[in-house]
């Protein structure tokens, strides 16, 4: 039978309950425990998908085409676990599941309450993931912060868990603020305090703490935690800022965290000092030889979620090739206005992300002119590549009116809507979503890259390359080097007399992990950095 383990947080939000949730995952994992990782959002919309990227931050695609929290990227890039539609649920799925069995009259004339039948939903849902995974354990990230009415019904879910299940089969962590206050000189307890108060009027008594801080605890400081809080003192875990992510399972680790849910589990599991971790991940990261500024130029900018995947796969790719990457983000508005020498000055590569709408898209046009002409290397990413085959078109090809349908009427609508897509209503789910096979041409920077002619790359996206103008592109030296053959759609575009102009439909960003970078990313910095050695 599978163990749960659920999260919460308090105090405050943006503590980094997906990332501890992920380490957990990461030191579990390490201990030759198969796990799976759930994140209950407590928002009314049925998925992110149609939400606003300054809202939410990014929306993270599974390889079954499910739109979730970013937060999964966390659980996908720290351990082995491949998410799906299982493992993040909302509010609105959980309501919209009961309001429909209600309108069939599958509970027989009942009236329905938050509880049991919201409460019972949420459980069957986290079984069902249980089930699906066949994980020895799952854990739980309640999203929202302890107080909010929102998160009350995942709340009491998983209360009723531990009465389910057997005290022995669930265990809870709390992961709080503990403030260090400079005008006092000292760091404060009582915020926590407070927070796992309210936790436990719900009914649930954390067995762990996790204590967010810029100080270290003393002894006294745990002592008076574990006191008011009620939870042993060994059991108070320190998570202090980190210069990577990537160091927090160690700093678990260290704390025994691992054996304390071990022995509430009765779990006798194979020895790990993730020393594996510690070398190909956080000793590279930490220690880098080079150092490489890329220029991110996005719509989004001033969210630092909106890129999540995509900074994190940079990241992936410096510590691949030892160096430290830095990033310049650049808003693609500003671009129409500045002069872009100025703006683009000092970078060794440039990437263009993904985004919907018309607006800042003249700006990220203007920016892949320059790298082309520049030899400047450069990663297009969904919209990323439309902006680029946007670009050839205008410039390389003398199609000066050519343009994307989704921006306006043209003569040369280079970029079209996917034809199912034409007749579509709905917003919510209905773009071009999941893993899809595409066929990589040999001899091209895409092949030499990858290594092999088949991969799978997930996607979300209505619009595609048009097929009417294939000829003309490749005539002018244009490279279409990857297709999904299925639906004869272009997938990857890239340029000949160009050291690395690259661009992919897909989002690779998502399958890239600290100890295995994306291909596209690793031979982009790769790139970069054989760019900024030549003092281009």
């Amino acid at each position: 039978m599978s163990k749960y383990i659920f999260i919460t947080g308090g105090v405050i939000s943006s503590l980094g309950k997906g990332i501890a949730s992920a380490s957990i995952g990461k030191i579990l994992e390490s201990r030759g425990l198969k796990v799976a990782l759930m994140k209950l959002d407590p928002y009314i919309n049925v998925d992110p998908g149609t939400m606003n990227p300054y809202q939410h931050g990014e929306v993270y695609v599974t390889e079954d085409g499910a739109e979730t929290d970013l937060d999964l990227g966390h659980y996908e890039r720290f351990t082995n676990t491949l998410s799906s539609k299982f493992n993040n649920i909302t509010t609105g799925q959980i309501y919209n599941s009961v309001i429909s069995r209600e309108r069939k009259g599958d509970y027989l004339g009942k009236t329905i309450q938050v509880i049991p039948h919201i409460t019972d939903a949420i459980k069957e849902r986290i079984k069902k993931c249980a089930e699906v995974s066949k994980a020895d354990i799952v854990i739980v990230e309640i999203g929202g912060t302890v107080g909010d009415i929102e998160s009350l019904p995942f709340l009491e879910a998983s209360r009723q868990f531990r009465l389910d299940m057997g005290a022995e089969n669930v265990f809870y962590i709390h992961l709080t603020l503990v403030p260090y206050i400079k005008a006092a000189g000292e760091v404060k307890t009582k915020p926590t305090q407070h927070s796992v108060g309210t936790l436990r009027e719900i009914g649930i008594i954390p067995d762990v703490l996790i204590c967010r801080t810029e100080k270290s605890l003393t002894d006294n400081v745990k002592e008076k935690i574990s006191l008011f809080c009620n939870v042993r003192k060994e059991a108070v875990i320190e998570s202090p800022d980190m210069d990577s992510i990537y160091q927090v399972p160690l700093v678990f680790k260290k704390q025994i965290l691992d054996e304390i849910i071990l022995s509430h589990f009765k779990l006798i599991c194979k020895f790990s000092d993730l020393k594996d971790w510690e070398r190909a991940v956080v000793n590279r990261a930490l220690n880098p030889k080079h150092k490489v500024t890329i220029a991110v130029i996005g719509k989004y900018i001033e969210l630092q979620d909106a890129y999540k995947s995509i900074y994190e796969a940079l990241n992936h790719a410096g510590i691949y090739n030892d160096a430290r990457v830095e990033i310049k983000r650049i808003d693609s508005e500003s671009l129409e206005k500045d002069k872009i020498e100025q703006m683009l000055k000092g970078v060794s590569g440039i990437l263009v992300p993904g985004g919907f709408g018309y607006r800042g898209i003249e700006g990220k046009i203007k920016a892949i002119k320059f790298s082309r002409l520049n030899k400047i290397p450069f990663l297009g990413i969904c919209l990323g590549m439309q902006c680029a085959v946007i670009e050839f078109a205008r410039n390389v090809c003398n199609l000066k009116t050519a343009n994307s349908t989704e921006f306006k009427p043209t003569k040369y609508p280079v970029i079209s809507l996917l034809q199912e897509q034409a007749k579509l209503k709905d917003l919510g789910g209905t773009m071009r979503l999941g893993a899809y096979l595409c066929k990589i041409r040999k001899n091209s920077l895409a092949g030499q890259v990858y290594g092999k002619s088949l991969v799978y790359e997930r996607h979300r996206h209505r619009y595609e390359f048009n097929n009417k103008f294939k000829k003309l592109f490749e005539k002018n030296g244009m490279v279409l080097s990857g297709v999904c053959p299925r639906k004869d759609l272009i997938e990857i575009v890239e340029l000949k007399a160009h050291p690395y102009f690259i661009a992919v439909q897909f989002h690779p960003e998502f399958k890239s992990k600290p100890d295995k970078a994306h291909p596209l990313f690793s031979g982009f910095i790769q790139a970069a950095l054989q760019f900024q050695a030549l003092g281009k």
